[in-house]
């Protein structure tokens, strides 16, 4: 009886092994860092109604402003008095942990590539200095960066 011929039951086993191994390489890097990310309800309605991305973005920058305060954008914001990243999201955070958000990020896709670059890096554990070094390679083609 040829290959082609063979009953199901022969082929069961080598393909259940096959698929196996094949579902492995998908399985997630063991050496991802988890990072810290604001809840969403606690974010204005134009954000909880912004798409996903955006959302994460104005998530990580109230969880995270001591990592994002040392990323520079690249959008041209620097004329409005933006000095880093997180001034794209956040005008300010009191001492009561309380958030005035800026809504520049919701219309402005180079900020949040830069903040979506920065989250994979950190997820890969890269430093902020490397992550900044990043960001000014790839996006210093866009703009001057508002960090001096």
């Amino acid at each position: 009886m040829s290959a082609r011929h063979l009953p199901f039951r022969y082929w069961f086993v080598p393909l259940s092994l096959l698929a196996s191994l094949v579902s492995g390489c998908g399985a997630a890097d063991p050496q991802t860092h988890e990072i810290a990310m604001a809840p969403l309800h606690a974010m204005p309605m134009e954000v909880q109604s912004a798409p996903e991305r955006v959302q994460q973005a104005y998530q990580f920058a109230v969880a995270n402003p001591e990592t994002l305060s040392q990323i520079p954008c690249y959008c041209g914001c620097g004329p409005l008095g933006h000095a880093s990243n997180l001034d794209c999201y956040v005008a300010g955070m009191a001492e009561d942990g309380s958030v005035t958000f800026d809504q520049h990020a919701l219309g402005c896709l180079t900020c949040v590539d830069i903040t979506q670059d920065t989250m994979r890096l950190l997820r890969q554990g890269r430093s902020a200095a490397q992550i900044k070094d990043y960001v000014d390679t790839a996006y210093a083609q866009y703009g001057p960066s508002n960090m001096p």
